[in-house]
């Protein structure tokens, strides 16, 4: 499992390649490392790549860049980006900004 840690985010990525857990704030200050991680895990893994947001307590306009960025990048290389579970508020700037017609979502209690 590999960790990676801001004051207010933090990923840990579970199943290389295959699953990150987004816990905290996806903002400005988080999008480097968010960027680093999630492209690492694109490149290192095969078949859906999946996003758990069950903790992500918010998302500002460069987190969101950092999920299209990585939507963009799997889909590149042939594999879909999943955003599991994600929080109501989170869940409620992807329906404002209309990303949750572009980017995939999943809602269930057991994840991969």
């Amino acid at each position: 499992m590999h960790t990676t840690a801001t004051a207010a985010f933090a990923l840990q990525e579970r199943a290389p390649g295959r699953l990150l857990h987004l816990h905290g704030r996806l903002d400005v200050s988080a999008a480097t490392d968010a960027r680093v991680a999630r492209a690492a895990a694109v490149d290192a893994g095969q078949g859906d790549l999946v996003l758990d947001l069950t903790r992500l307590e918010a998302v500002d306009a460069t987190g969101l860049g950092v999920l299209v960025g990585a939507h963009r990048r799997a889909f590149r290389q042939g594999r879909t980006l999943v955003l599991h579970d994600a929080t109501a508020p989170v869940a409620r700037v992807l329906r404002l900004t209309r990303l949750d017609r572009v980017l995939r979502q999943t809602r269930s209690t057991a994840v991969a």
